[in-house]
C-alpha cells in the first residue's frame, strides 16, 4: 500500500491544531496509518515537526504570493493577507509553540524569507502614511502572527466564529497600525 505523505501530513496537521501534545500513536490512528508506517516516513516527532514545518512555510509563500502584497493599499493587501492565510492559520499557531523551530542556528530561511515579505508590505504602508510609524515594521509582522496564532485558538476553541477571524484580526491590527493625526494633549 502506497502512503501518501501529504495525506499524512494534512491529518498531523489537523490532529496537531487540535492537541498539540498528540502522541506518535495518536497521529498514525488520524492518518489511517499504523505507527510503524509513521515511522518510516517520519523518523519521530522533530522529523514530523519539521515536515509541518516545512508545509506551513509553503502555505504562507502562498498566501503571500495570493495577496499581492505589493499592489494597491497596504491596508486592503493586509486585509488580502489574512484572508488568504486563514486556512493555513491553525498550522501556524501549532508551529508557533514549537519553540525548536525558532532557536539557534537551525532556524529555516523560509521563516526569514516570510519575515521579509511581510516587513516589507509594513514599510510601504508607513512611506504611504497608512500605517504608523512609531511602530517597527518587524514588530508589527511578529503582532500579526500573534493575531493569527490567537485567532485560530479562538475559533478551534469555538470562542471565536470562523467566519469572523478575517475581519477580527485585520481589524484589530489595523486599528492599532494606522497612523491618526496627532492629538493634542491635555494639560494637567
Amino acid at each position: 500500500m502506497t502512503v501518501d505523505r501529504e495525506h499524512v501530513l494534512r491529518s498531523a496537521a489537523a490532529l496537531l491544531t487540535r492537541k498539540s501534545s498528540a502522541t506518535m500513536d495518536e497521529v498514525a490512528k488520524a492518518a489511517g496509518i499504523s505507527r510503524a508506517t509513521l515511522h518510516r516516513h517520519f523518523a519521530g516527532r522533530e522529523a514530523l515537526v519539521r515536515a509541518l514545518e516545512a508545509l506551513g512555510i509553503a502555505e504562507c509563500e502562498a498566501a503571500l504570493d495570493a495577496a499581492r502584497p505589493a499592489e494597491g493599499s497596504p491596508r486592503e493587501a493586509v486585509r488580502r493577507l489574512v484572508r488568504e492565510i486563514e486556512p493555513a492559520a491553525a498550522l501556524l499557531a501549532f508551529l508557533y509553540t514549537e519553540a525548536q523551530l525558532f532557536e539557534g542556528e537551525g532556524q529555516h530561511e523560509g521563516w526569514s524569507r516570510i519575515d521579509d515579505r511581510i516587513a516589507a508590505l509594513f514599510t510601504r504602508g508607513q512611506a504611504a502614511g497608512e500605517f504608523r510609524i512609531d511602530l517597527t515594521p518587524a514588530w508589527l509582522t511578529e503582532a500579526l502572527y500573534g493575531l493569527l496564532a490567537s485567532g485560530a485558538w479562538a475559533v478551534a476553541d469555538g470562542r471565536v466564529a470562523a467566519k469572523d477571524f478575517t475581519y477580527m484580526t485585520t481589524e484589530l491590527l489595523l486599528g492599532g497600525a494606522l497612523r491618526h493625526p496627532a492629538q493634542p494633549r491635555e494639560e494637567s
